[in-house]
């Protein structure tokens, strides 16, 4: 084909500023030859640097359990605290898709994974008894830079693979990713265990060796695939024009939103709806990490689960079913049964793990089927597939940011139903609501006879 990725020069330019010419993951022997090998490498790094970007983000869903009766918080501002940094994360997802365009993959995940020093070294700075809520609230805020990560790393991951594999691979990667939130979890389990809620300083200062690590891992072993996305601000203007784009990101909000605001929020809720059981901070961050860790682990399980029988259909089987585990918390809720509690929001953690990785996979599948169709029309072929993997990215930012605000509104629909009535009775009901409404859609768009394929 042209030149290998992995020659001599190659790896010597790797050192430098390293820059693959040449790329097509749809040319079988080229991916056998020399593409699988690169790809999975790049896949290695970018789900580390990932993975200490979502614990950065997730940070302050475990630092609120340290803030006790010394630092004056009710618990709706501890909701509060935990919704800045999943609107901002959101907010940056766009640029950060945008930036992979511009600079590069592997260049961005090195800047990308610097920039975490920011937040976890505030956090380690500020976080005493007689620090003001607003600045709590702002050095709170600033950890939403690890959000950004996932956007501009499944970005780049997804011109690395070819289109068969892409609902393993960008599983892989998000899951991996991930995995930070339960991470964080039991590393501030370990704080309270060891040092006690006095020391919250020490959990942001773990950090900062993994994320200089990271970022020296993607400069020494990750790759740049520049022309794979260039003109991306462009092809994000086409996919926000299409309804298609809108209906999927729609259904990230009921599929990631809810495993990032669940995530960020379940700590608090264990600690208000159930106080009784739940007296001391270590009590909470036992449990608060189990969701996370099983919805993480499972999301790979969601986009192998696509590969094989469709985004669509497994997307819809995920959201009847946390329609059902839904009403299950609530019964729960209103029964006062801790038990049957936590089986149900356990299962709104696996389920949303496997959606995620269903509602992704129908990105790329839809491109693949109009770079086809394309083609057919009489399209230059490869022409017609850099515009399909242009598309593919902008498009994974644009559901990458909408889908974490929904993180946003379970964590603002919390706070407003706590403050109310001090359970979480109505946040579920909304729930439920959403996740019917999102069960329809996915039936009208993609599984109704005579749905646009």
């Amino acid at each position: 084909m042209s030149t290998a990725v992995d020659t001599p020069p190659a790896r010597a330019a790797r050192a430098g500023a390293p820059t693959i010419t040449h790329w097509d993951p749809e040319d079988t022997d080229f991916w056998e030859r020399t593409g699988a090998r690169t790809a999975r490498r790049n896949l290695i790094y970018s789900v580390a640097s990932e993975h200490i970007g979502f614990s950065v983000w997730s940070l302050w869903s475990v630092l609120v359990l340290f803030l006790g009766p010394e630092y004056h918080i009710d618990p709706a501002g501890k909701f509060t605290l935990t919704a800045l940094p999943t609107a901002l994360g959101a907010a940056l997802r766009l640029p950060y898709t945008f930036a992979v365009a511009r600079f590069g993959g592997r260049t961005w995940t090195v800047v990308s994974a610097l920039l975490l020093l920011v937040p976890t070294s505030l956090a380690a700075l500020i976080l005493t008894p007689g620090v003001s809520y607003g600045t709590l609230l702002a050095v709170a805020c600033v950890a939403g830079v690890g959000g950004g990560n996932f956007a501009s790393s499944m970005a780049n991951i997804n011109s690395f693979y070819p289109h068969r594999l892409k609902g393993w691979a960008l599983g892989i990667n998000a899951g991996g990713g991930n995995l930070g939130v339960p991470a964080v979890q039991l590393l501030g389990l370990l704080v309270l265990a060891t040092a006690g809620a006095g020391h919250p300083r020490l959990l942001p200062l773990l950090y900062i060796p993994l994320i200089v690590l990271a970022a020296v891992g993607a400069w020494r072993r990750m790759d740049n695939l520049p022309a794979a996305l260039r003109g991306a601000d462009r092809s994000l203007r086409e996919v926000a024009r299409d309804p298609y784009g809108w209906a999927v990101s729609t259904l990230y909000i009921g599929t990631f939103g809810s495993f990032i605001g669940f995530g960020f929020a379940f700590g608090q809720v264990l600690q208000v709806q159930f106080h009784d059981r739940f007296d001391t901070p270590v009590k909470a961050a036992a449990l608060t990490f189990l969701g996370p860790l099983l919805g993480s682990l499972l999301r790979p399980v969601g986009g192998r689960l696509a590969d094989r029988w469709g985004g669509a259909l497994v997307t819809l089987v995920t959201f009847i079913a946390m329609g059902a585990g839904t009403a299950v918390v609530l019964a729960a809720s209103r029964a006062g049964s801790l038990p049957l509690f936590l089986s149900g929001f356990i299962a709104l953690f696996v389920l949303s793990g496997i959606g995620n990785g269903s509602t992704y996979k129908m990105i790329p599948a839809h491109y693949e089927g109009l770079v086809r169709t394309a083609v057919v029309a009489g399209a230059d072929p490869v022409e017609a597939e850099a515009a399909g993997r242009r598309r593919t990215a902008a498009l994974i930012g644009l559901a990458g940011a909408i889908g974490a605000f929904g993180g946003v509104l379970v964590n603002l629909a919390f706070r407003q139903s706590f403050l109310a009535s001090h359970n979480g009775d109505a946040a579920y009901l909304a729930f439920l609501a959403a996740y019917l409404f999102c069960s329809a859609l996915t039936w009208v768009v993609w599984l109704r006879p005579g749905a646009r394929r």
